[in-house]
């Protein structure tokens, strides 16, 4: 009891000193401190793309709606060209730096996003990236280097399905790929493509459908860990089910099914985890950039794509046991 005696005491003179210390200083705050120029970067370098884009910007800070002053272009933009270049180097020989150009992105919709609306500006390239090389980044700015470097994501292959895809079978079914060197995240997918012809209209309609697989992680860098990812045929048919409309007489035609891996390098992998929803109750999370004098993230990434046909079964199982108006498209 004495000891929170002692406790209460303090706290109350502690609150009166702090009163009195308040009402003798002035009340305008400066919500705004001096300005800074931090520059925030956004890149991934992915061999055998014919165009590479690296976003740069300036954060801000300014009095009144910030979503208002973010579609100022001078707000987040460097005014004109920085000099910006990637410097690629395979074990101890360097390339040929490579130059960035600016070019203005125009198209941008209002329900995007309200920054950069509606036009954007981005740096590019349209040089070959060596898929063996690690590339620096240098961005030469008022006030200093920006600077970052990452390896490439080297390629991979999908190694089953060997020839076609099977939706008919009640077991299980695996997507397997050896992990590419320098790979850490992958993410696959499949995009079955179809056809409606629909009465009344002569144009045939291409749609797809796409399906989500899931993610993986490799244990390591090195490249070559066998990965795997499942499907369940079944959950095919009723994700399609739930996507068709019941128009009466309506044609339709299976096409190709695209199976897509992404991998993303070891720097966008860490970006992304640390920025995924969090379901504890810390909502704090800690910053991740890899970019030396400023902020974002840049990394590589590898896309990997192969398409296969339907088995007979599987095409079949969705001609005659479902009512979709699937029907065998005749060969030409």
């Amino acid at each position: 009891m004495i000891f929170l005696r002692m406790i209460q005491k303090s706290f109350l003179a502690i609150t009166l000193l702090f009163s009195l210390l308040v009402s003798s200083c002035s009340t305008d705050v400066d919500n705004f401190a001096e300005y800074k120029d931090i520059t925030i970067v956004y890149g991934m370098l992915e061999a055998g793309v014919d165009t590479t884009f690296v976003k740069i910007t300036k954060a801000f800070l300014g009095p009144g709606n910030a979503l208002l002053i973010a579609r100022i272009p001078d707000s987040s933009n460097y005014p004109g060209k920085l000099e910006v270049k990637l410097q690629g180097k395979v074990g101890s020989n360097n390339l040929a730096p490579i130059t960035l150009d600016t070019i203005t992105i125009h198209n941008k919709l209002a329900g995007d996003s309200v920054f950069y609306f509606p036009s954007q500006k981005v740096y590019y390239t349209r040089a070959a990236l060596n898929p063996n090389a690690t590339y620096t980044l240098t961005i030469e700015r008022p006030g200093g280097q920006v600077k970052s470097t990452t390896n490439m994501v080297n390629n991979f292959a999908i190694l089953q399905p060997t020839n076609r895809i099977n939706f008919a079978a009640t077991a299980p079914s695996l997507i397997k790929w050896a992990s590419a060197v320098n790979g850490k995240r992958y993410e696959a997918k499949m995009v079955f493509h179809y056809e409606e012809l629909v009465p009344g209209n002569p144009d045939t309609l291409k749609k797809t459908l796409v399906w989500n697989l899931g993610t993986r992680r490799s244990e390591t860098l090195a490249g070559g860990e066998n990965m795997e990812i499942s499907y369940l045929g079944e959950e095919f048919y009723n994700r399609l089910g739930g996507q068709l409309s019941n128009q009466l007489n309506v044609r339709r035609f299976a096409g190709p099914v695209d199976v897509i891996i992404a991998c993303a390098g070891d720097e966008l992998s860490t970006y992304i985890d640390v920025n995924s929803p969090n379901n504890s109750v810390v909502q704090e999370r800690p910053q991740f950039t890899n970019i030396e004098n400023g902020t974002g993230i840049f990394s590589s990434r590898r896309t990997v794509v192969r398409t296969y046909r339907l088995s007979v079964q599987s095409e079949v199982k969705l001609v005659e046991d479902y009512n979709w108006g699937f029907e065998i498209k005749p060969v030409r």
